[in-house]
């Protein structure tokens, strides 16, 4: 499977860049520093890359507060990494690591 998202309307997918990132592994977009051009609403698409087929989930809309209040909550660090990771000589091995809060 592979994971993307749409922004607002197809065919415009979210670009990742350095304040947007897709994870392969969840499905999952994260946003960093959320801009008022981010606000919109978003759209999962799986692709299964076996037999080419998509299906989208059901828009979710981004939607930025104007007075100022934002949720507190503790910083948190998502890291999900198994005890190991095996991998041959001279491979890639991706790890993620997300810090949220503030």
């Amino acid at each position: 499977l592979t994971y993307a998202w749409i922004f607002n309307e197809y065919p415009t997918f979210v670009h990742q860049d350095n304040r947007r990132f897709v994870s392969q592994e969840t499905g999952n977009l994260y946003i960093a520093k959320v801009e008022a051009s981010d606000a919109g609403n978003y759209t999962c698409v799986v692709t299964n890359t076996v037999t080419n087929t998509r299906v989208l989930g059901p828009p979710t809309p981004l939607i930025l507060r104007n007075d100022g209040v934002m949720g507190e909550y503790e910083p948190k660090i998502e890291v999900q990494f198994p005890e190991t990771v095996p991998s041959a000589k001279g491979t890639t091995v991706k790890l993620e690591c997300f810090a949220l809060g503030k």
